[in-house]
């Protein structure tokens, strides 16, 4: 890739684990700035405002598209066959007392005579049609690390989230974003990357991982609609980590979803790529990650740098607008890798955009305290103080998924 583009050679990401490296990370909020004035979502390349809806939803907003598929994220291949799902197994559970028909699905994706199989479990209370759905892109089988183990011991431990969807009247999903593109960078001939490109080598513009992983809970979504026990309408995304960059890929390029999790995502999702704080663009660039993006993107660990990006992750959260979006973290004692106040200025410079579709932004411009839960049923940032996991602000979105569901009935 670096031979297409051009380039000798990428500088090197941050260390987040030695202190005494050469290059390691910073924590000090002192260093994080000053970045480059962030592109403005609002205002046309050559600066004309934006201010009305017809003019982002027809003009802007496609233009914002137009880059990060340039840029960032890469292009999705045109003309890729729909899946083929059939049902793997059914089974009777319960969840808290209720009972629950759980489907594990298998999406077939055949073409060049490569075959990638969509991976789905999906629950929902028995005797119910047309119910909400809250899809998590992870581990249909639960976290490899903790398959094996014995379960927690009850008490002070925080309800299961499907748990919680079912109590709720809801249904559950979990997708497997491997199964459509491995998390490997030596695998990008394999997947839906390798089928589309027949096993080809990438191209600079062709899409990464992440957003690979993203359209596949546009297949998701695709299937729910021609299911009896889910409302396509009220299907919300939810996901962690490198999941919680890929669902708010999803959020920004599926209209159909109608809310979103955003949990710890960080670099490459909804932190702000120009502050130099936490995992920086050389991490994304670096060999176990540049997987996820495409080729172009490695352009801004080499020649250029984040501030010379066209967009950052504000940009991204606003191409979700206006629906729902809820954007989590661990405070920056234990999590800060993530740069929980990076993500909050991406969320505050995004809300303008809520605001001129008619919606509500943030409610604050100033960083809030760990466990304050922001305002409003648009754009919701919370941090807690558990670390790199979504469980604590699970009860927190739901809430703002029921809201979300309500209008979208």
């Amino acid at each position: 890739m670096l031979d297409q583009l051009g380039i000798k050679g990428l500088r090197p990401g941050v260390d987040g684990l030695n202190p005494n490296a050469a290059n390691p990370v910073n924590y000090d909020e002192a260093r994080a700035g000053p970045f480059s004035l962030l592109p403005d979502p609002l205002a046309l390349p050559d600066g004309t405002p934006v201010r009305d809806p017809k003019t982002w939803w027809t003009v802007r907003r496609p233009q914002i598209v137009e880059t990060f598929a340039r840029e960032i994220h890469g292009r999705v291949p045109r003309g890729l066959p729909a899946p083929v799902w059939r049902t793997v197994k059914t089974e009777h559970v319960t969840r808290g007392g209720v009972a629950v028909v759980e489907r594990r699905l298998a999406g077939d994706v055949v073409a060049h005579g490569r075959t990638v199989t969509i991976d789905l479990l999906v629950g929902a209370p028995e005797g119910t049609a047309k119910v909400p759905c809250v899809v998590e892109l992870g581990f249909p089988d639960g976290p490899p690390w903790l398959r094996g183990r014995p379960p927690p011991p009850p008490g002070g431990i925080a309800p299961d989230w499907r748990d919680a969807a079912i109590a709720r009247g809801w249904a559950y999903g979990i997708y497997a974003p491997t199964s459509v593109q491995p998390d490997d960078p030596g695998k990008l001939q394999e997947g839906i990357i390798g089928l589309a490109n027949r096993g080809r080598p990438r191209s600079p513009d062709d899409w990464g991982a992440l957003r690979a992983w993203a359209w596949g809970v546009s297949r998701v979504v695709d299937l729910f609609e021609a299911d009896p026990a889910i409302d396509a309408g009220r299907v919300a995304a939810a996901g962690m980590s490198r999941y919680g960059k890929a669902a708010l890929l999803a959020m920004a390029y599926e209209p159909r979803l109608a809310a979103g999790y955003i949990a710890s995502s960080g670099e490459g999702g909804a932190k702000l790529h120009r502050r130099r704080r936490g995992e920086q663009v050389e991490n994304l660039a670096a060999v176990g990650e540049h997987h996820w993006m495409a080729g172009n993107f490695l352009r801004y660990a080499g020649p250029l740098t984040a501030d010379d990006l066209p967009v950052d992750a504000h940009s991204l959260m606003a191409l979700a607008a206006p629906r729902p979006l809820f954007i989590g973290a661990g405070a920056d004692a234990t999590d800060g890798w993530v740069d929980a106040r990076g993500m909050f200025m991406a969320a505050a410079a995004a809300s303008p955009v809520w605001r001129l579709l008619g919606g509500q932004g943030l409610d604050r411009q100033v960083f809030p305290p760990p466990l304050t839960l922001t305002q409003g049923d648009d754009l919701v940032f919370r941090q807690h103080a558990e670390g790199h996991t979504p469980g604590p602000n699970w009860p927190y979105f739901m809430d703002v998924a029921e809201r979300a569901f309500r209008r979208a009935a």
